[in-house]
């Protein structure tokens, strides 16, 4: 009865875990969502601490009001950021990390590091391969 309960329990579990590899899994639209151009620089623009819709666009250049809005309710309906929005003439409405965005964004915080980190590298192969 034991065995049973257990493996029950495991098959639940696989039951709720992802396999990007596979066409239908849904994790891979949270994939697109978080390593789009935007979804990245919207997680690292939010993980010093919330922000305001009007300051997150000052920070990320060149992203669009349409494609910002966009990703923060791509990222909202994932799970990954929270919105609040304020009571107030003009309305005002704030962003934050959930904290599961927070350790996805530590997460992009390291891959956009080691960009950082690795960039001359990476542009000589880049030259490299124009060649």
């Amino acid at each position: 009865m034991t065995e049973a309960i257990a493996a029950d329990a495991l098959l639940d579990r696989m039951r709720h875990k992802g396999d990007v590899m596979q066409r239908d899994c849904p994790s891979r639209a949270i994939l697109q969502h978080l390593t789009s151009r935007w979804g990245v620089l919207v997680m690292l623009a939010l993980l010093p601490g919330p922000r305001r819709f009007s300051a997150l666009r000052r920070r990320i250049g060149g992203v669009s009001e349409r494609m910002l809005a966009q990703t923060l309710q791509q990222l909202e309906g994932d799970g990954m950021i929270w919105r609040r929005a304020h009571a107030v003439v003009p309305p005002h409405v704030d962003y934050g990390l959930t904290p599961l965005g927070t350790e996805a964004a530590g997460r992009i915080l390291g891959l956009a590091g080691w960009i950082e980190d690795n960039l001359s590298d990476i542009l000589s192969a880049a030259q490299q391969r124009a060649a």
